[in-house]
């Protein structure tokens, strides 16, 4: 297990920039999504406080135009979180195809070079499913769980941060 570890990180070295700027990205993603609750918080009370005033006859009334200056805050940060996301995605697709590339070509090498013996007592099955199932499950892996890893890890600690900066009573 320990070699295989560190093969794949010696094949995922080569892409650490790319893999850098899907972490920035992910990290990017994921505060622009959970400071978007706390700024249309803002619109809520603003609301809140227009509707009270306005049965308690002390108030103009709801101020609209706040509201709309906030809610278009709140969709520009949600679109930019969606870009962000968007493209960490396309990053990682594409490093992951080219790490998918490399294995396959190295494994065909590593194929060409095995004894006919090999072949003799390994079913033909067994030798497909190993280039194609094994070397699929990594490319997804690290198509998916990297990013969510990246992703959950920043969500958790944003909204913790998040909490304790609405009300570090109620969060404790």
């Amino acid at each position: 297990f320990k070699g295989t570890i560190q093969k794949l990180i010696t094949y995922i070295g080569t892409y650490r920039w790319q893999l850098l700027l899907v972490s920035l990205l992910a990290a990017a993603s994921t505060v622009f999504t959970i400071v978007g609750p706390k700024i249309l918080g803002k619109a809520t009370t603003r609301l809140f406080e227009g509707v009270m005033a306005q049965i308690s006859g002390t108030g103009t009334g709801i101020d609209f135009t706040y509201i709309a200056q906030i809610l278009i805050l709140t969709l520009s940060l949600y679109l930019v979180a969606a870009i962000f996301s968007g493209i960490q995605g396309w990053v990682m697709s594409g490093v992951s195809a080219r790490l998918t590339y490399q294995f396959r070509k190295d494994i065909s090498g590593k194929l060409n070079r095995l004894p006919l013996s090999y072949f003799d007592r390994t079913s033909h099955g067994e030798v497909l499913s190993r280039v194609t199932n094994d070397v699929d499950k990594v490319s997804q892996t690290l198509n998916q769980s990297l990013t969510q890893i990246v992703t959950s890890a920043i969500t958790v600690l944003g909204v913790l941060v998040m909490m304790l900066s609405i009300s570090w009573q109620m969060t404790l």
